[in-house]
């Protein structure tokens, strides 16, 4: 059967971050269709009530409702973004036997509804949720996308353009791997106009810089309870290239099948994003020290795997 069309979203879990997910959308106009779902549901009405005060100054006309999980039926878009939170002082792979078993339920309702679109999820730890996603719902790999490293390639750009003094959408460079600890930049391959970033910085400023990204969430979670805006934001990205067939190269997670020696596994890598889902996995040249700890950040991943499917 073809894939749903249209670009009716449904949004799963109006915590957080699926409420400024679903502010994006609408600032961005980016669906015309938006239903909202969540356990709680005066929370979830109340997120629905709100945005739609908000339509008469948005860009575009949106309808916004509450609604159930049969109204993923028609969906061309399902965004998970419920499931249980990280605390302060938890690491994103901590919540991972939680969520794995909500996600089971979540999507097995989902798919009882007949949906037929793309997955997106967002919920941590989003590469083992994602690959979860994928596993229960049967979709091919290419319809079912973990936000990956969307939000670190965004802190690090950000970091990379005010080190050069430069806008961040002017520099380009990606963190790879595993939405946590784990994760890599790729400093063979930044650049700013086509020329190399790394040779301009020493091997300190590189590390702290690293250690920025990777560290981010803890110091924003430590300050505010929560990271959001963020990767609200790279949502709203993710699903723009959707629904516009954009063909645009986004770092999201999904699943690898060879690409850069690894397979069965859904890890954050540049991946070629239209209104199919994922196109193509982009693989970057990596020198010897990416390879190794995009391995390591492979195996960290596959070794939870191995806890949950063995």
């Amino acid at each position: 059967m073809a894939i749903t069309k249209g670009n009716k979203i449904v949004l799963v879990g109006t915590g957080a971050v699926g409420s400024s997910y679903a502010y994006a959308l609408m600032n961005q106009g980016i669906s015309d269709e938006l239903i909202l779902v969540d356990l709680n549901e005066e929370k979830a009405k109340g997120d629905v009530l709100d945005l739609n005060h908000s339509i008469v100054y948005a860009p575009s006309p949106m309808e916004i409702k509450f609604g159930s999980y049969e109204d993923c039926k028609d969906a061309a878009l399902v965004v998970i973004c419920a499931g249980a939170a990280q605390k302060p002082g938890e690491t994103r792979l901590d919540l991972v036997h939680k969520n794995v078993g909500i996600f089971d339920s979540i999507v097995g309702n989902i798919m009882k509804s007949g949906f037929n679109g793309i997955f997106l999820v967002a919920t941590n730890p989003v590469d083992i949720l994602a690959y979860a996603t994928w596993k229960f719902s049967g979709l091919p790999k290419e319809r079912v996308i973990g936000s990956g490293t969307v939000l670190d390639t965004a802190r690090f750009r950000y970091l990379l353009g005010e080190e050069m003094n430069a806008a961040p959408t002017s520099v380009h460079g990606y963190i790879i791997g595993e939405h946590g600890d784990s994760q890599l930049p790729v400093w063979s391959s930044a650049t700013i106009a086509g020329t190399p970033i790394a040779p301009r910085l020493t091997d300190e400023k590189k590390q702290e810089m690293a250690e920025n990204v990777r560290d981010a969430a803890y110091k924003i979670i430590e300050a505010k309870g929560a990271t959001y805006y963020g990767i609200a934001t790279g949502l709203a990205r993710i699903t723009r290239a959707i629904l516009k067939n954009e063909n645009v190269v986004l770092p999201v997670g999904t699943l690898l099948e060879g690409e850069n020696g690894h397979d069965d596994v859904y890890i954050g890598v540049p991946a070629i994003i239209n209104r199919e889902g994922v196109r193509q996995v982009v693989e970057l040249s990596l020198n010897d020290e990416e390879k190794e700890k995009f391995a390591r950040s492979v195996e960290t991943l596959k070794d939870i795997q191995a806890a949950i499917w063995s």
